[in-house]
């Protein structure tokens, strides 16, 4: 079935451009897990314009920061699929999944949980990064003040939040309007920006709700106490092999500081991989939600290094904050 241009937003001519500029004879393609069911399409339409073999990646896909190292050493492009990149790389292309989810009736609807006495800062994701100037328009038409920013260097897209990375969010705005599909982001906003009011949006599923970040506050407090009454004898500190993910400064700085502190290396953090070792509890300097969304679950601890400090007494408890990757890889 040969997939057109504007179906699911795969730019496959700009994809088949790129292949031809370059000579590629090997190319590899990523998509994210919901993507992944469109792989053989894309495929088929790619191998009808061009001469080109193409390796699709089976892995797990969370983010631009979980690029495919293998394809990417064993084709001459990687064509990564429904993220903006986080970093340029003349390795891989970078395409985008742009939502067509209509966002005028579930905009209009946030703002009744919204007070339009104080100003809201808008913020979205890569999917829905080409109608927030629209979504902006209809705040301002509702009579709010909008204010937004670009964020950090990892950020591609005014007002774009990633799952790592809540800089965008205005400081000195006391409500978060977030315009987009699911839970996962808005629990990281909740989690960064627990004092402010934050809506949902979801033009995807069509609702709007709220989020309380006090209360995911309340977990990770309890997953702090949970490491000081074990009181571990051997710490392993998990650093990810993922490009994206991979920070070995943290890594090596608690190393240095810290006795009996081990290093363990993981492409993909898992409760059944941890349970091969020996540790009491883990601090993990890879992505945050693996212990934010995830800690919870496994059977040992498994804190942030600003949580590891203060369940080590170096730090206050009210230190306590989301990490959040600000920097470029």
């Amino acid at each position: 079935m040969e997939l057109h241009e504007s179906a699911f937003g795969f730019e496959i001519d700009r994809i088949v451009d790129e292949i031809e500029d370059r000579g590629c004879d090997k190319v590899g393609l990523q998509f994210p897990q919901g993507l992944k069911r469109r792989a053989t399409t894309v495929v088929d339409t790619l191998e009808d314009r061009t001469d080109a073999r193409f390796y699709v990646s089976g892995d797990p896909c969370y983010g631009a920061c979980d690029l495919d190292e293998w394809l990417m050493r064993n084709t001459e492009i990687l064509v990564h699929f429904g993220h903006s990149p986080i970093e340029d790389s003349k390795d891989v292309l970078y395409v985008k999944s742009r939502s067509d989810a209509p966002i005028e009736g579930i905009t209009r609807e946030a703002t009744e949980e919204l007070d339009a006495s104080e100003p809201v800062c808008l913020v979205t994701t890569a999917q829905h990064s080409h109608v927030f100037e629209e979504a902006r328009e209809l705040l301002v038409d509702e009579g709010f003040e909008v204010v937004s920013s670009g964020g950090g260097n990892r950020l591609e897209n005014e007002g774009q939040v990633l799952g790592c990375n809540y800089t965008s969010v205005v400081p000195e705005a006391p409500q978060v309007l977030y315009l987009g599909g699911g839970d996962f982001h808005p629990v990281g906003l909740a989690m960064d920006h627990p004092d402010k009011l934050l809506v949902v949006a979801d033009p995807v599923n069509d609702k709007v709700h709220e989020v309380d970040g006090e209360k995911f506050i309340r977990q990770r407090y309890a997953e702090i106490s949970r490491a000081r009454d074990v009181d571990p004898d051997r710490w392993g500190v998990l650093l990810s092999t993922k490009i994206g993910q991979r920070r070995e400064e943290i890594a090596q700085y608690i190393l240095d500081n810290y006795d009996d502190t081990y290093l363990i290396t993981m492409d993909e953090v898992t409760q059944d991989r941890l349970l091969h070792f020996d540790a009491d509890a883990y601090v993990n300097t890879a992505c945050p939600r693996i212990t934010t969304d995830d800690g919870p679950r496994y059977n040992d601890p498994v804190l942030t290094r600003t949580e590891f400090e203060i369940a080590v007494g170096e730090r206050d408890w009210d230190e306590l904050s989301f990490d959040t990757f600000h920097g470029a890889w």
